[in-house]
């Protein structure tokens, strides 16, 4: 997975994600669920430490800055859950 940068509101909400030097804004309002992590499939035990077994994403539709005419893209945006950034896990064009 992709990592990438968020720019949130002061509520947590994302409003701009910052993708290989390029602003893509929000431009319908992100919808956030958790989901259960399978760390079971990658090791024997859950790591030392690592007492969380839910994950949050945010899927958004983003299009390029400020651009009307660009394509929207939705994509899913997954915590991070070793340095707590954000990691782009899927990307689709919008058929709208």
């Amino acid at each position: 997975m992709e990592h990438v940068d968020i720019r949130s509101s002061a509520q947590g909400t994302p409003l701009v994600v910052l993708r290989g030097n390029r602003e893509w804004r929000i431009v319908v309002e992100p919808v956030r669920w958790f989901e259960r992590v399978s760390w079971w499939e990658q090791s024997r035990r859950m790591p030392r430490g690592q007492g969380r077994v839910d994950v949050e994403v945010w899927q958004v539709q983003v299009r390029l800055g400020n651009n009307v005419r660009s394509s929207i893209a939705t994509w899913e945006l997954v915590r991070d859950g070793a340095g707590g950034g954000w990691c782009l896990r899927g990307e689709e064009v919008a058929a709208a």
